[in-house]
């Protein structure tokens, strides 16, 4: 046979000819592109398989990309530890921490910290207060830094300034990476520029060839700059830290950061209505779908959790919601770091909206439907019941600590 290749003019002229059946299957899929972000993203409709009646099926399962190996499974495989035995630099990041945790927010600045320490570098965490994250070996953590005190709890940010300021003397950062966010890296990263003197790089959302790219123009121009020694990163600014885990090895200040005497005194939290949060910014939703059968136990429950309401398009369409409580990409994208999605099968719509929450928790009748295998965590079980020992179980939770404090 020869090896010549040969042209097929009838598929060149099916390509072309929009109103053919067969157009759509002769064009070439994008699987992948850039976003505005400078992230890769995925088209998951690229990847799929025709149904015994000729309509095209998305397989999210995973067994077409050999992905069909349970999560426990996938948890069990080491990934090639990184050490960086006796560092050339350090990039020093302050992550929010929000709850204790790190966000997506906080992963895509390790991500970014990682790739500017490359090989001879290494990623230096620092974190006031006590904590509850256990991941930071495979978010990129190489040495952490936890600057613990009274003095640094609650709103303290001249006091956190004096801390970094410790850490800038001991350390001497080649770059700082602070997330420019609305939960305190914004404020903390210009108060470190200002006491510095530095001036930080803000909004960014891509650093290449020792430029940074940033928002500007009220997010509709971007502003290429040379890389300063302070970046004031935006989300998806990197891609989060995934092949690799890392030491994490503990390290302290040699000297103690010096007391400033605080012009600002914390008042502590100001209670809110959760349903008063608008979606997009709630960090606690709690949201129901076609398999909720008693509408006012779910209401009774979110008020009890103190989460903000959400409905799939079903629930929304039925009634039992507003639509400004929809979830989805035809509603609204939600970023919360907890999702509680009740008697929610998890169309694509649905998935694609909540794809960028931290933990999902599915209570769902049907341990096979597509939010079960999005979870984190799964209930199986009647959600009117789960709901009411979820009610139970908030309200011991709470007498207990009332019995604590009275005691």
């Amino acid at each position: 046979m020869s090896d010549i290749i040969r042209r097929d003019p009838r598929a060149e002229w099916i390509a072309r000819n929009r109103l053919h059946p067969l157009h759509a299957a002769m064009q070439p899929v994008q699987t992948s592109w850039m976003g505005p972000a400078g992230v890769i993203r995925k088209n998951p409709h690229a990847v799929g398989f025709i149904g015994p009646n000729g309509v095209k099926r998305i397989d999210r399962s995973g067994a077409q990309q050999g992905g069909a190996i349970k999560r426990s499974a996938v948890a069990d495989v080491q990934l090639p530890l990184h050490q960086v035995a006796n560092p050339a630099f350090y990039i020093a990041v302050v992550p929010d921490m929000v709850g204790g945790r790190l966000s997506s927010h906080d992963r895509d600045l390790l991500g970014l910290a990682h790739q500017l320490a490359g090989k001879d570098g290494a990623v230096l965490a620092v974190v006031f207060g006590e904590h509850k994250e256990t991941a930071f070996a495979s978010n990129g953590v190489d040495r952490l830094l936890q600057i613990c005190g009274d003095e640094f709890e609650g709103y303290a940010p001249e006091q956190r300034i004096q801390g970094l300021r410790a850490v800038d003397n001991q350390f001497s950062p080649r770059h700082w990476l602070l997330p420019d966010s609305r939960t305190g890296g914004g404020e903390l990263g210009r108060r470190l520029g200002a006491s510095l003197g530095e001036r930080p790089a803000t909004r960014v959302w891509q650093v290449k060839g020792g430029q940074c790219i940033g928002r500007a123009g009220a997010g509709q121009q971007d502003l290429a700059r040379a890389m300063p020694r302070l970046i004031l990163a935006a989300a998806e600014c990197a891609e989060p830290v995934d092949e690799t885990r890392h030491e994490v090895l503990p390290v302290a200040l040699s000297t103690a950061p010096l007391r400033s005497l605080s012009r600002i005194e914390d008042l502590g939290a100001v209670a809110v209505d959760p349903a008063a949060i608008p979606m997009a910014e709630a960090e606690f939703i709690f949201s129901g779908g076609n398999g909720v059968k008693d509408w006012d136990l779910f209401h009774r429950t979110a008020h009890a959790l103190g989460a903000t309401e959400g409905a799939s398009r079903v629930a929304v369409d039925d009634g039992f919601m507003s639509r400004d409580r929809q979830v989805g990409a035809s509603g609204t994208w939600v970023t919360a770091r907890v999702y509680v999605a009740v008697g929610i099968s998890g169309a694509i719509q649905h998935l694609q909206g909540i794809g960028a929450c931290d933990k999902v928790v599915a209570i769902n009748l049907d341990p096979t439907c597509d939010m079960i295998k999005r979870a984190d965590l799964s209930v199986i079980g009647d959600s009117a019941a789960i709901l009411q020992a979820l009610i139970a179980a908030v309200e011991a939770y709470r007498n207990e600590a009332r019995t604590g404090i009275a005691a």
